[in-house]
């Protein structure tokens, strides 16, 4: 039987709920990392599910939904970067995780949530560092590049600039933004603020010290996706069956092309950047060439739409989250299999592939005791 040139993931089970959102740690004396967020069931739903039903039939079914929340996957996820290796869940959320990153060093992390929280938690540890109240659901942070600093956005169209050296002071508010806030980043060391909005189209750039927007980067479609470039070069942005790319110090439009379907998310190769990946609703990773457009691979294997894709900080994989709640490690090159072999999965589901030491070493650095936390699942399934 002759054997086809395809890629072989490594994929990575635990989440029990679409993965919406991946964040790639820069290279640290003790490797890279992964972190993965993961939605469930909109908790908001749950308070209005009485007034449509009458109160006998309205309680039935909230005891019922409320028993099936228990297994809402309301907890963030690391990695080791490079083989998918489960090290550790962030625990203390009660509701759908929407955005989740990791500072420069990968020694704190940090999440966004429907539970109307963004949470800052030890890295190294697993406990919550601080838990940063909102007025709804948050579905986007970001650590500023000298950490000192975490950006928060969401459904009140409220830019908050949280100080981590003060985290019991105000946050810092720019509510300018003219729509729901789907993503934010930060660029030019920290200056500049880039948000997208989850209804309306268009990138907007803020000055940091102003509060004001200087400059607006207009697509026909909502932004889903936007990211800047590892040398601060470019911004990459997806938006309906669009990949663009910006120049992120002019702002003017480098490339735009066309996908062969919508596509949610989109990422650069940070080494050279020769290539892109894009991933969307026909549940497939595009690999296309930068400076063509062309396509040049096609990587099957998830079984639902893809809303996140991400390179490591080498270049050398990227990975991708699905509505079927898996996450995909990909080579750039792959090898020779058949069609038909899969690699095992590499998380709390599946075998992680490691020896004993690499086990005790991970666990004495990342100890998410049980015996701590069981309480804390039991006070938010009672919630």
């Amino acid at each position: 039987m002759d054997k086809k040139k395809v890629a072989v993931p490594l994929v990575c089970h635990g989440h029990s709920r679409p993965v919406v959102d991946l964040f790639y740690s820069p290279v640290t004396p003790d490797g890279f990392f992964l972190i993965s967020a993961s939605k469930g069931i909109p908790a908001l739903s749950l308070f209005f599910l009485s007034e449509f039903y009458p109160f006998s039939f309205g309680y039935l079914l909230l005891t019922v939904i409320l028993d099936s929340i228990k297994q809402l996957d309301s907890s963030p996820m690391l990695r080791n970067g490079e083989t998918g290796d489960w090290i550790g869940t962030f625990e203390g959320h009660k509701g759908a995780v929407w955005s989740c990153c990791l500072d420069t060093n990968a020694l704190r992390a940090a999440s966004g949530s429907a539970d109307f929280s963004a949470k800052l938690w030890d890295a190294l540890t697993g406990d919550e560092l601080q838990s940063f109240e909102h007025k709804h659901i948050v579905r986007a942070c970001a650590f500023s590049e000298d950490t000192h600093l975490l950006l928060t956005g969401g459904f009140e169209k409220i830019l908050r600039i949280f100080d981590l050296n003060r985290p019991d002071a105000p946050p810092r508010e720019v509510d300018n933004s003219p729509g729901s806030i789907r993503t934010v980043a930060w660029l030019h060391s920290d200056q500049t603020i880039l948000s997208s909005c989850a209804d309306i189209g268009g990138v907007r750039l803020w000055d940091i010290r102003s509060g004001k927007i200087v400059q607006t980067l207009e697509t026909k479609s909502p932004v889903t996706s936007a990211e800047v470039s590892q040398d601060g070069r470019y911004i990459t942005t997806a938006d309906g069956s669009t990949v663009k790319f910006w120049d992120a110090n002019h702002f003017g439009l480098v490339k735009s092309y066309d996908m062969p379907c919508n596509v949610e998310s989109a990422s650069l190769e940070p080494k050279f950047g020769n290539k892109f990946v894009a991933g969307g609703e026909d549940m497939w990773i595009h690999v296309f060439d930068f400076h063509t457009g062309e396509q040049i691979g096609c990587n099957k294997g998830h079984h639902g739409p893809v809303h996140c894709v991400r390179f490591s900080p080498g270049g050398e994989s990227y990975a991708s989250g699905s509505e079927d709640g898996t996450i995909r490690i990909w080579q750039l090159s792959p090898a020779s299999h058949d069609e038909n072999d899969s690699l095992p999965g590499n998380g709390p589901i599946g075998k992680v592939k490691v020896s004993a030491d690499d086990v005790a070493q991970k666990i004495e650095v990342l100890h998410i005791s049980k015996e701590g936390k069981t309480a804390e699942k039991e006070k938010a399934t009672d919630a």
